[in-house]
């Protein structure tokens, strides 16, 4: 089995549901009692969050190559940036290494491809909802990303960074999160990309009229498999 590096914290709550479903597929496909072999390297949230709204993203990246140099150090065979805003500097991060770095964009654009969808609609932080590192990676994979309007793109940053880093699961921002998942749909969508990992704190299934895509446990599924292939 290779051992799965996590750069995590980006928040703690979404590094926790890695762990948990990593853990879980390996079990699943092993058998018995095992579990994965993995290191987990968790950083600040509030010193990488500073750093990203003060625009100081060549901080972020000698930060976090940091961290993927670290737990290359430690024996990791595949490392992961439990983020999607922070994937940004992932590109980084492989290049620091000399081990895969598995980019969350790519996990996600394999699974969408493999279920037929080629439409999305994407909720996620401002900064990956508006800025193109993100979506043209999946662009990439030929797929067409829809966002929403601007004052909806508002509102899914405002609870991502009020609420739900901070652990805060509120109704109205369910109800509100949901809404917009409709017009999502009715705009064409036909799967909608919980592109914050913190998100699926708050958003399953129940609360979408289309398929949703959790990107941290699609990432967390795509790395237990590389950690588990021949």
């Amino acid at each position: 089995m290779r051992t799965i590096g996590l750069i995590g914290g980006l928040s703690w709550e979404s590094t926790v549901v890695y762990y948990q479903i990593i853990n879980q597929r390996v079990r699943e496909r092993l058998g018995g009692s095992h579990s994965a072999n993995s290191l987990i390297w968790s950083v600040d949230y509030t010193t990488v969050e500073d750093l990203i709204f003060a625009d100081r993203w060549e901080e972020v990246s000698t930060l976090l190559t940091g961290a993927g140099r670290g737990l290359e150090e430690l024996g990791a065979d595949l490392l992961l940036v439990c983020s999607n805003t922070f994937s940004r500097v992932s590109d980084d991060v492989e290049r620091a290494v000399s081990v895969p770095v598995l980019h969350i964009a790519d996990a996600l654009g394999a699974e969408i491809r493999a279920r037929g969808m080629r439409r999305v609609g994407l909720l996620g932080t401002r900064f990956t909802m508006e800025e193109p590192f993100y979506r043209d990676r999946l662009a990439a994979h030929g797929l067409d990303v829809v966002v929403p309007r601007r004052e909806q793109r508002e509102l899914v940053h405002r609870v991502i960074f009020d609420e739900l880093v901070r652990g805060v699961l509120r109704d109205s921002s369910r109800e509100a999160y949901r809404k917009i998942i409709d017009d999502l749909a009715d705009d064409g969508a036909e799967g909608v990309i919980l592109g914050c990992t913190e998100i699926e704190l708050l958003i399953g299934e129940k609360d979408s009229p289309i398929p949703v895509l959790p990107s941290a446990r699609l990432h967390a599924e795509a790395a237990a498999g590389f950690a588990l292939a021949d």
